[in-house]
């Protein structure tokens, strides 16, 4: 057993859908947020910047009491690749390996669709790692670059024109390719969880990264004994590079709920310094 707490980071708020799974399959356990709202998307950043983004972030989490680090963000995940030491001597996941391990159980025609930033469809990341597990699946992506930006300015209902002309707009390529199962490889990408399956269709899986994520960390710590033996509910503690105000007020998308914890200013000034 192992008190510690689960650190979760992400450029935004995106990865909070992987805290709300989370919180809901491991309920007595801490978890440590950092969302570098200061800095996002790192979707549009290149490769240098992701990676000193992604060092920067995991050594502000290992500087509190974590056993486990999880990256809930597509880019950082797609770019450091299924690197399991990426935090040392804490283990570590992306939403990577997790998400195309359930893409390939769940297609049935084996054509999966894959939509992200354009760092993460440019790397190729889920191509390659769909294709180490099944050989003869077709993979065909698409980069959403309005997606974040959609999401973190509240454009989410299924209803609105401008995210429905938007959603259309990136995923025609790939319903017309017939997929029957579609990756949302950005953990903000559930927040237009209706609008996408509206448009694909009820005979496409969508597969929601930061959730799988958090299903696999789950799968994780227990298969390691390493779960808390607490019996009481366990704390959120989120900390952010911008705004307080804005985070509290935009978490209950994400979460489902208004935000059930302590939220943070961090300074950039901090981060950078780390790493």
């Amino acid at each position: 057993m192992n008190n510690a707490a689960i650190g979760v980071f992400d450029s935004g708020m995106g990865g909070l859908t992987c805290v709300k799974e989370l919180n809901s399959l491991m309920p007595n356990e801490n978890i440590i947020y950092f969302g570098d709202s200061a800095r996002v998307p790192y979707g549009t950043r290149s490769r240098d910047t992701i990676l000193k983004y992604a060092e920067q972030d995991i050594a502000f989490i290992k500087k509190h009491n974590v056993k486990m680090i999880i990256a809930a963000c597509g880019t950082v995940s797609s770019v450091v690749g299924m690197n399991k030491n990426a935090a040392g001597e804490i283990p570590f996941t992306g939403v990577l390996l997790p998400t195309v391990q359930a893409a390939c159980s769940k297609t049935r025609n084996g054509k999966i669709g894959v939509i992200g930033t354009a760092a993460t469809i440019k790397s190729g990341s889920y191509g390659k790692a769909i294709r180490t597990i099944r050989s003869d699946i077709s993979i065909i992506g698409n980069s959403c670059p309005l997606f974040v930006p959609l999401v973190e300015n509240g454009f989410t209902d299924r209803n609105n024109p401008v995210t429905k002309l938007v959603v259309e707009q990136y995923l025609a390529p790939i319903k017309k390719e017939g997929v029957d199962t579609l990756i949302l490889g950005c953990t903000h990408y559930p927040i237009l969880r209706d609008a996408i399956a509206d448009y694909m269709g009820s005979g496409v899986e969508l597969i929601s990264s930061g959730s799988e994520a958090a299903k696999y960390a789950c799968a994780f710590l227990t298969g390691h004994e390493l779960l808390t033996d607490r019996t009481e509910k366990g704390t959120n503690t989120y900390y952010s590079s911008d705004s307080i105000e804005m985070f509290e007020e935009n978490a209950h998308a994400f979460l489902g709920e208004e935000i059930n914890g302590t939220v943070i200013k961090t300074e950039l000034e901090e981060l950078t310094s780390l790493a």
